[in-house]
Order: C-alpha cells, then structure tokens, then sequence
C-alpha cells in the first residue's frame, strides 16, 4: 500500500529532513516530493498531485500564501496544511481565505501535525491548540454572531457550501434546482457582507458551524 502521499515545503533542507523522518513514521503516509519556494511547490503539485501539500508560510520571494492560492487555482480541492511559526490568528485567518485547510505552528508538538494530517486528509479543518485558543477568545468575546442575519435553509446552505460542496451536491443533498441554490448562494454573501467563498469559510469557522478541530496533545 502506498498511503497518501504528501508535498512537503519549506525552504531548510535539513528541517524538510526532520519532517520527512517525522512523517515517515507514521504508517499510511509518504512524502512523494519537497519544494523550497512557492514556485517549486506550484510545479510540483502540476506535475504530480499529492493527497496533502504541507507548507510553511515563510519562504524566500513570494510567501506560501502565493503558493496556496496557486494550487488552489490549478486544483479547487487540494488538501493544504499550513506548518510555520506564525502564531496570530490574523495569520492563520489570511491562510484559510487563501484556501488552506488546517493550520498548526511549529511551537506545537510533534503529534499535533500528525493529527491534523488526518483530519484535512478526511476532508476537515484542522488547527492547534494555540490558534483554537484565539479562536475561542474571539468568539467569547461577545459580538453578535453573523448567522443572526440568516434564516435556517441560508445557515443549512452555508454549512455546505463551506465545507467544500459543490452548487450540484448541495442542490442534490437538499432535492433543489442549482439555480435556486445559486441565489441562496448570492443572497448569503450579500447578507454576511462577504466577498468571496473564502469570506464565507470563516464565517462558518467562527460560527462554529464547520468543525475547527483543535490538534494538540491528545487529539482524537
């Protein structure tokens, strides 16, 4: 059995090394090629897809947002997992808009990585502990929650449309024509006041209506 297969970027040889060993261990994983800049890791995943790319944020030219928002472009359902020392949440908010799906730091343990390689690789986001912390923070924080603002089939459809559904998934899943779906679609932006897909992705998240699993220690 191959295991999923995984592009690993970061400029520093020897910590992609560190990494790859890291990985390895883990049964039903393989790293299958490594990237040193956005552009390296844009030609890698054109050539070869993997199932993950995990990528830092700190890179030599343009940074591993670019990078993520290549691969998005090439591939709308790439699986991609920021790894960096970035700790702020306005970082981890910029790389999910860009099109990431989990986010730990590298003050994490290792086993944090590892678990949150497997909640992207079943299709979840994914973040550690620290970010999670933020994100509780700012959700206790006592603003009004944005779903306020929506009704319960609005909140359903977003529910699915940030998790990655398709206009013709979620028409099916909820027995409507595309079309119908399509201007719940423009109508929840319009509402939430949100531009982009993305934007609503993070509504989702701070509404908790996605599952933003925390990966620290002891994750399951």
């Amino acid at each position: 059995m191959q295991g999923l297969t995984i592009l690993l970027v970061d400029d520093h040889p020897v910590v992609r090394a560190g990494y790859r060993k890291l990985i390895e261990l883990q049964p039903g994983y393989r790293v299958a090629a490594e990237a040193d800049s956005t552009s390296a890791a844009y030609l890698a995943y054109r050539r070869a897809p993997t199932d993950i790319v995990i990528i830092d944020l700190s890179m030599p030219g343009s940074s591993g947002l670019e990078a993520i928002r290549l691969i998005k472009a090439v591939d709308r359902n790439a699986r991609i997992l920021v790894f960096t020392m970035h700790e702020g949440l306005s970082h981890a908010l910029k790389a999910f808009e860009a099109g990431a799906s989990g986010y730990v730091t590298k003050s994490s343990p290792p086993e944090a990585l590892i678990a949150a390689m497997g909640a992207i690789a079943e299709g979840r986001k994914a973040v550690s502990d620290d970010i999670a912390r933020e994100i509780a923070v700012e959700r206790l924080s006592g603003r009004r929650s944005p779903l306020d603002a929506l009704g319960p089939r609005e909140v359903e459809i977003l529910q699915l449309i940030a998790s990655g559904r398709t206009t013709d998934e979620i028409a099916d899943a909820l027995s409507l024509s595309q079309k119908t779906i399509q201007n719940y679609h423009s109508g929840i932006k319009a509402k939430l006041n949100a531009r982009t897909d993305a934007n609503l992705v993070w509504v989702a998240i701070e509404a908790g209506l996605i599952e933003m699993r925390s990966v620290g220690v002891g994750a399951g």
